[in-house]
């Protein structure tokens, strides 16, 4: 039996602690760089709109079935990411400038792709 190349091995909660991983690193490397708290409580402040954003990202795209997939799902998750979490973000009240934007659109594609490049890398070595 063959594997698809885009299915990694592993169960897909792991996979979705990957892209949870992405945005809580994006908030804690932003509140330390601005000097402001780093503590749980501070990052889950900033982070939670786009938290939200990802698991809507997963929801609409059904990320569990092909996690590691770009496209359908990669793209889909981060692109839902960012812009529901500056919609949150709009909403609250909170920053949603065109450089914080730009940061946010090249840190979390970055790293919410990246990670899935590298393990449809694996899988396709795997085969």
């Amino acid at each position: 039996m063959t594997r698809d190349p885009q299915t990694a091995a592993g169960p897909p909660p792991a996979f979705l602690l990957l892209d949870v991983l992405a945005v809580l690193v994006f908030a804690t490397i932003g509140r330390i760089s601005h000097d402001e708290g780093a503590g749980p409580v501070d990052v889950l402040g900033t982070a939670w709109p786009f938290l939200v954003g990802c698991a809507v990202g997963w929801a609409l795209s059904r990320a569990w079935r092909r996690p590691t997939a770009l496209r359908p799902v990669g793209v889909p998750v981060w692109l839902a990411t960012v812009a529901i979490g500056m919609a949150l973000r709009a909403l609250a009240d909170a920053g949603t400038e065109l450089s914080f934007v730009v940061v946010t659109t090249l840190f979390l594609g970055l790293f919410m792709l990246g990670w899935r490049l590298v393990a449809g890398r694996f899988a396709r070595g795997a085969r």
